[in-house]
């Protein structure tokens, strides 16, 4: 890949990864619930979704999802759906104050469960019940993944990046890693960083209540706009 066209790409990057969408808001509300350090999990999640998109169009599956409605339908109710179940779960989460010191060391060697969603006992900060690892890079991965559109954005993307008459697999690489590496400094250098600003509210009940219902709401409203808005 020549030089202008990776330049090109690298800052269409960046203006994608700063656009407001269920990754950056996954990615604030694991910054506020379990710190900046942790919230990478969720982020790591969500780039390998992308990894998974990218190798979709790759193989020409995108196409197929593109061009027909009713799979694509399929995987739009089911992505909305997922978004709907983490705002209500979000929503009607009860909050959970604790006593340990915000910045105990011993907080990011919780023992982790494999395979599950539920949360471990140990505390990540006042106020909050420490989410495992897997389920944080789960949760990140099935947000990214269960999103048609994205699959449709990256069959118009990537086309005019890639050049048919040079090795494929080396320039699909490069574009894979590009959009990784974008996206994380963004995520993480950037949303994960600005919600730590309002991380006081999550140690009281009521701090965690508003947190809990305004990240729940915007769920909602992001699964409300991939079922309905076309």
């Amino acid at each position: 890949m020549a030089f202008s066209l990776w330049l090109t790409l690298l800052a269409a990057c960046v203006v994608i990864s700063f656009t407001p969408g269920a990754g950056a808001i996954n990615t604030m509300g694991n910054s506020l619930t379990h710190g900046f350090r942790r919230a990478i999990w969720g982020i790591l999640g969500q780039q390998a979704a992308l990894v998974v998109l990218i190798a979709i169009v790759a193989a020409g599956v995108g196409v197929l999802v593109a061009s027909s409605p009713v799979l694509f339908a399929i995987i739009r109710y089911a992505g909305a759906a997922y978004l709907a179940y983490l705002g209500i779960r979000l929503i009607l989460q009860r909050p959970v104050v604790v006593t340990e010191p915000a910045s105990d060391p011993r907080a990011d060697l919780a023992p982790e469960m494999a395979g599950a969603e539920e949360t471990t006992a140990t505390t990540a900060g006042p106020g909050v019940v420490m989410e495992s690892r897997w389920s944080m890079f789960r949760r990140g991965l099935w947000v990214n993944l269960l999103n048609p559109k994205a699959i449709v954005f990256f069959l118009a993307f990537l086309p005019q990046f890639i050049r048919p008459g040079e090795p494929l697999l080396s320039q699909y690489v490069a574009v894979a890693v590009t959009v990784v590496a974008v996206d994380i400094a963004v995520m993480w250098g950037f949303f994960a960083l600005a919600a730590q600003g309002f991380r006081r509210f999550t140690r009281t009940a009521r701090g965690q209540r508003v947190i809990d219902r305004v990240f729940g709401a915007l769920f909602l409203a992001v699964a409300v706009l991939l079922a309905f808005l076309h």
